[in-house]
């Protein structure tokens, strides 16, 4: 391990808490902690609520992110467009974000793979305060089978900012199935957010369709469902990468 890849990290949190500002509504994915450099990345995701309850059914999001990882442990993310939709409201513009990922160990080194994500979304919506987010990353593959684990810090700064710290959970495990460039993997997803009072668990569906020129294009679709009142019933999920060098 580097001791670039631990300062610099540290170095980033440290800065995003001295800005003004993000609240992060999508936030449903399991984060890998491994980079390929040089590689860059277009992203559309999205999800939406199905729930009995008005001020829950019909609430979406939609976010648009383009990356680059510029050595072998670090790719940065910018989120262009962040879009969000409350239960009976319209689709507006929500925020920015800066995203980084950080990877620390070597794929193999050690018995789980490890990285930190560090991030800061700026609030455009009056009212709702932006967010700095830090956590480490897991990830164990053992054959077929792949796991990942995030455990994700966040803090709300500038105008109306708690001071209290929240933390989110996410886990994933799937079966890789490779058939020639093609990548298939069913699994599951699991989403705990006690800030929020919401759990949820569900299938989710991934893939990858391979190139001979380093193209990649990723998809994952799927629904989680709430395990406790808090959350809602249904959270339909879907995401689309182009991957490229």
């Amino acid at each position: 391990m580097k001791n670039h890849r631990i300062l610099l990290p540290i170095a980033v949190l440290s800065l995003l808490f001295g800005f003004e500002a993000a609240h992060a509504e999508n936030d449903f994915v399991v984060y890998s902690p491994i980079v390929v450099q040089g590689q860059s990345e277009i992203e559309v995701s999205g999800f939406g609520y199905q729930d009995g309850r008005s001020d829950l059914n019909g609430a979406r999001g939609y976010n648009l992110s383009v990356a680059h990882t510029f050595t072998d442990w670090w790719k940065a993310e910018v989120y262009l467009g962040q879009f969000n939709r409350a239960a009976g409201g319209s689709t507006h513009p929500s925020g920015y974000e800066l995203e980084n990922t950080f990877q620390l160990t070597t794929p193999g080194e050690y018995w789980a793979n490890l990285g930190v994500v560090a991030s800061y979304a700026h609030s455009r919506e009056t009212g709702i305060p932006s967010v700095v987010e830090f956590g480490p990353l897991l990830e164990k593959i053992s054959g077929h089978v792949e796991q990942r684990f995030n455990l994700i810090f966040g803090k709300q700064t500038g105008a109306g900012a708690g001071n209290a710290y929240a933390y989110r959970s996410a886990y994933s495990a799937k079966y890789n199935i490779n058939a020639g460039r093609a990548t298939y993997s069913p699994g599951i997803e699991v989403y705990l957010r006690p800030a929020d009072n919401a759990y949820q668990i569900g299938p989710v569906f991934s893939g990858e369709l391979r190139s001979h020129g380093g193209v990649e294009l990723g998809y994952s679709i799927g629904v989680v469902f709430g395990i406790n009142q808090g959350a809602p019933a249904k959270a339909l999920l879907a995401r689309l990468e182009y991957e490229f060098f």
